[in-house]
């Protein structure tokens, strides 16, 4: 029998719910504690996966470079696994949208984008009861704010904005950038980079993006192999997109893209 999508979205928040419930009733040392929360978030992810296909693996390599530029950035144990669930999850609201909008989207009219901005909400208020997630509700209901203060879905800005958030909102949208007509990662990379310098200081935290072009000169994030889950991330189709290149130059007349591969060939 044909079933709707509308008629098995709530179903499956529901059965996210009840996951996510399990793992919260869990009492283990620290260390410990970490590591399942880790591995049974991801089986979370894959459920998400599975019902927004277009974003199939872009919450893991967001997960992935997040975890790197928070570790560059010196955050504690706790934060960097709090980054790390964040990341995970920080689309997790896309399943409370109406069904139309659970699709790729091209083009949307005036109140579908005004709907779209309230996902960050929308996945705060659905992980909120967690407490295990605490830190990264937080993270993901503040990941689409702006420097600048332009952002939504509350308009904060600058220093205002909680540290994770902002390194979320970095790799978000590197992990997101297409460039059209590029099948070349690595050229891929150094255009996404190039985006993100460019929005530096208005759209996002200048120190984030400039940790993130230092990891990149140091490091070919390409190859990454996963901090926590000991799988290499090979070359894929870029996921999920909410971010398309200009079809314009990038660099000046004459110049050359930033030094430096932008994916890690390791993960140490």
């Amino acid at each position: 029998m044909h079933v709707d999508r509308a008629d098995r979205i709530e179903p499956t928040v529901l059965s996210i719910q009840s996951m996510l419930t399990k793992i919260d009733r869990l009492h283990l040392p620290a260390a410990s504690r970490r590591d399942l929360e880790s591995i049974l978030v991801r089986q979370v992810v894959k459920e998400l996966d599975r019902l927004l296909p277009w974003q199939a693996g872009h919450g893991e390599e967001t997960a992935v470079l997040a975890f790197r530029i928070g570790h560059a950035m010196r955050l504690n144990d706790e934060v960097l696994h709090q980054l790390k669930l964040a990341a995970l999850l920080h689309d997790v609201g896309l399943l409370m949208l109406p069904a139309h909008l659970q699709t790729r989207q091209r083009s949307l009219d005036t109140d579908s984008y005004v709907a779209i901005q309230n996902h960050p909400r929308l996945g705060a208020t659905l992980l909120e009861p967690f407490s295990f997630l605490r830190e990264a509700t937080v993270m993901i209901a503040y990941h689409h704010e702006r420097w600048d203060g332009s952002g939504y879905p509350y308009g904060l800005r600058g220093a205002f904005i909680p540290i994770g958030a902002r390194i979320l909102a970095v790799a978000d949208a590197f992990e997101a950038i297409q460039v059209p007509h590029t099948q070349d990662r690595s050229l891929r990379d150094h255009v996404a980079l190039r985006i993100l310098q460019v929005a530096s200081g208005t759209q996002f935290d200048p120190v984030v993006v400039e940790t993130l072009a230092e990891r990149c000169k140091e490091t070919d994030l390409l190859h990454a192999e996963s901090l926590y889950t000991g799988t290499t991330a090979g070359v894929r189709p870029t996921p999920a997109s909410k971010w398309e290149a200009p079809p314009l130059p990038l660099y000046r007349q004459g110049s050359s893209p930033p030094e430096g591969p932008c994916r890690p060939d390791s993960i140490g």
